[in-house]
């Protein structure tokens, strides 16, 4: 099938790319399911379609507090930030918070103005400044390994306690089996040419343990010559991968 759309559809195409069934591919089912694995790695990891940004909802239990962090599923790369639970400013409150009581104050003068609202927009920002300011944000390390959250300060100072819900922006990896990922992934141009490239230096790495033995016929092994053209191969794949596909650095400022 010209294009691949399963796991074993992608398999089966890197093996034609690499002569088969004309040439045999000394490789075996199980190095290949790796090679497969290290070219979806890879893609997570560095390309900027392996990821998508997200939101992390999450109810705090006891043990959480007790532990003092939140478990994170394994699926995500990335934590930017943690939303503020709770804003004195612009926050909750109902009708008694002041963004309620500032729109109520002033729906009228906002009508006189002809929908001129540079005014309340002024408002809303000063009111952010102050909520800034005072209550700033909050402050999480993200340890990926361990998939653990950790929030500095809260948890001892008791602002999050049990039952409370904690949203976080992130960034979750694309999977072929993750909910909503649609099988398209599997024809993905950088997979399928980095797992191809993966299978042939396997099978290089297979064949030179025989170099110099000779087949019926007089034809010889040449596993070093494989290994090497797919290793030049996969250096270029990742040239290009960090050159063109990869995400640009954030900076830094403060």
């Amino acid at each position: 099938m010209a294009i691949p759309n399963s796991r074993q559809g992608l398999i089966d195409y890197c093996l034609r790319k690499l002569g088969e069934p004309v040439i045999e591919i000394n490789v075996d089912e199980d190095q290949i399911e790796d090679k497969v694995d290290d070219a979806f790695q890879y893609y997570n990891e560095y390309h900027m379609d392996g990821t998508v940004r997200s939101y992390f909802k999450y109810v705090v239990t006891s043990t959480d507090v007790s532990n003092g962090y939140i478990p994170i599923s394994d699926n995500i790369v990335t934590v930017m930030r943690m939303l503020p639970i709770t804003s004195s400013f612009s926050g909750g409150g109902g009708m008694f918070s002041v963004k309620y009581q500032l729109m109520l104050n002033n729906i009228t003068d906002l009508q006189n103005y002809s929908g001129d609202l540079a005014y309340y927009d002024q408002i809303q920002q000063q009111l952010s400044l102050l909520d800034m300011t005072l209550n700033g944000t909050p402050q999480v390390s993200f340890s990926r390994r361990q998939n653990r959250l950790h929030i500095f300060g809260d948890f001892a100072d008791g602002d999050i306690q049990e039952g409370d819900t904690v949203v976080l922006e992130c960034f979750i990896a694309v999977s072929p089996s993750g909910t909503g990922t649609s099988t398209s992934i599997y024809n993905d141009m950088f997979i399928k040419e980095f797992t191809t490239v993966l299978i042939k230096e396997q099978w290089g790495q297979n064949l030179i343990k025989f170099e110099g033995m000779q087949l019926p016929g007089g034809v010889t092994l040449n596993g070093r010559q494989i290994l090497e053209d797919a290793l030049t191969e996969k250096e270029k794949i990742l040239e290009r991968l960090r050159l063109e596909f990869e995400q640009p650095v954030d900076f830094f400022i403060g």
